[in-house]
């Protein structure tokens, strides 16, 4: 069966082509009387008539396409994020198209053959900007996530109330007696880990002793570096705080593998809330970062950007979510 055409409506309805993009592409207010518009809304209607929005788009110089950059899937965030964005996406006609960088973080090749053409925008995760200058789309409207609001060349910041969430952490574990601190940091070049090891530092200044240690973000890099950095009895911290779940879950291994006690000798916290928190044993005491309404305020962000309207919104709040992997501080510390 024959697809039906613009020009197949414009006949039944008597009206011409033009008439027909007006009504369809609602522009016909003031141009077109409403019984011409609604004849040719039934028109298509009968024939069944479903206009090409890919041309229309292109006709248009619109694609109705925002492109979300994050450094991988592998991680449970990222994946909530893009479910908040492309549910506002949705709801306004737009389309999300998930670009990975291939190796995490770092460059990444461009998927499109000319992004300016194939997107209207960008909404990226500040732990996949080198991933950006593989786009060629300097021209596009960019939203950034969790990153840096005084610099680059974003149209809109969207932020974390991360150092509220180091807050939260350092109040619990510092009630709870401990006073000598490890921070097992993401080796990561990224904003978000740098306002964490700011905020942490600032906020156990001058109550408690803080060292850091750094890894991968994977289990096995933070077991090894946790290993290391609780070896000895005469320095060990009686608290571990942690960039991110995958961490902290590291740090759970290197305890027992070492005879100590979760909470009993050692305290650890995480950062996120992802599924993991729950899935280890003890069950993790960690800031609770709503990853889907970071994506829905980035999507939010962009609709306004590309309206051409200020974006203005307060840092998202987090919370500190209190389980079994925190308890007091050993009494012999």
């Amino acid at each position: 069966m024959t697809r039906p055409t613009s020009r197949d409506v414009a006949t039944a309805a008597g009206v011409s082509q033009a008439t027909v993009s007006l009504v369809l592409g609602d522009k016909w207010r003031g141009r077109v009387s409403e019984r011409t518009a609604a004849l040719v809304r039934e028109a298509a209607a009968t024939l069944g008539y479903r206009p090409n929005l890919a041309a229309r788009n292109l006709r248009l110089g619109s694609t109705r396409t925002a492109l979300l950059v994050v450094p991988a899937l592998t991680n449970e965030f990222f994946a909530r994020v893009y479910t908040g964005a492309a549910r506002v996406a949705a709801e306004h006609g737009f389309g999300v198209v998930l670009y990975p960088s291939p190796e995490g973080t770092g460059p990444a090749r461009d998927p499109f053959a000319s992004a300016r053409a194939a997107l209207d925008g960008v909404i990226a995760s500040s732990m996949a900007t080198d991933a950006l200058d593989a786009l060629g789309g300097d021209g596009l409207p960019l939203v950034m996530l969790d990153s840096d609001p005084t610099a680059g060349r974003a149209a809109a910041h969207v932020n974390l109330a991360i150092t509220d969430g180091m807050r939260q952490v350092t109040e619990h574990l510092l009630g709870l007696g401990h006073r000598r601190f490890l921070h097992l940091a993401a080796d990561v070049d990224s904003w978000t880990f740098d306002i964490r090891a700011e905020a942490l530092a600032a906020l156990l200044r001058p109550h408690a002793a803080l060292r850091t240690a750094r890894a991968a973000l994977t289990v096995d890099a933070a077991r090894e570096a946790a290993g290391t950095a609780l070896a000895d009895p005469r320095d060990r911290p009686t608290a571990v705080v942690c960039d991110d779940d995958i961490l902290a879950a590291g740090v759970c291994k290197a305890a027992r593998r070492l005879g100590l006690r979760v909470p009993e000798d050692l305290s650890v916290t995480g950062v996120d809330d992802l599924a993991l928190a729950t899935a280890v044993e003890p069950e993790l005491t960690t800031v609770a970062l709503p990853a889907e309404r970071v994506g829905e305020q980035g999507m939010t962000a962009l609709l306004a950007v590309l309206d051409g309207t200020p974006w203005t919104a307060p840092e998202i709040p987090v919370h500190l979510t209190v389980r079994d992997s925190t308890g007091p501080a050993p009494a012999a510390a």
